[in-house]
């Protein structure tokens, strides 16, 4: 215990912990309406597993639950997390040597673990912080989503619980920060109104891929 206090500032260990409160949490949430909304339990833990990214998950079972195929479900999901690209630029140094580091560090990569590594300016806190944060974090993770797939199994139909509206809630907790901007709230804006008006007339899936448009009015940096 001593060496991992010389290692990592206590700040650092418990706003890691406070994270991984809060992500095991919304795995929890994302594995129990998975499979209470019908999919089977494999899938929200297979996801976690391969893809682990969060709003990319939720977004993909989303378009699932709402009827639409799953190659529109796998669209969404990539196209919502080509925001880590920039990250994994950023975050060279930080992955390891070697092939098989570098996938791994890459597929560890999050808006909180960059965010984590981000913070530190030498380059090898920096690399100690994303690895703590990265193994950390996909562990509570994939627990959590795991614990929650269980729980679904017995909640019987979301709907009466009131879980059908937990995915809109959740994604819109993960969207409102970002709204600050208002770039991105121009672009958010935009791209709810286009995938409001196309609903009555494309399947299920398209309107949200549809409103990726709105990203053309966000316009340049100042």
């Amino acid at each position: 215990m001593r060496s991992l206090y010389r290692t990592y500032e206590p700040r650092l260990l418990r706003d890691v912990a406070m994270v991984c409160l809060a992500d095991g949490v919304i795995g929890a949430s994302f594995g129990a309406i998975t499979v209470a909304g019908g999919l089977p339990a494999w899938l929200p833990v297979v996801m976690s597993l391969v893809v682990f990214a969060g709003a990319a998950q939720f977004s993909a079972v989303g378009v699932l639950l709402a009827g639409g195929s799953p190659l529109a479900a796998a669209a969404t999901g990539l196209l919502l997390n080509t925001r880590t690209v920039p990250f994994s630029l950023a975050l060279t140094d930080s992955l390891g040597s070697g092939r098989a580091a570098r996938m791994l560090g890459a597929h560890l990569i999050t808006d909180e673990t960059a965010a984590f590594a981000l913070a530190e300016d030498d380059p090898a806190r920096r690399r100690a912080t994303f690895r703590l944060s990265g193994l950390t974090l996909f562990i509570t993770w994939n627990l959590g989503v795991l614990a929650g797939s269980l729980v679904g199994t017995a909640l019987g139909d979301p709907g009466a619980l009131g879980l059908d509206a937990a995915y809109p809630a959740v994604l819109l907790a993960l969207t409102l920060p970002a709204l600050r901007d208002p770039r991105t709230r121009r672009a958010a804006l935009t791209g709810a109104a286009l995938a409001l008006a196309a609903t009555p007339f494309l399947p299920p899936g398209l309107p949200v891929l549809l409103a990726l448009a709105g990203v053309l009015t966000a316009g340049r940096p100042s």
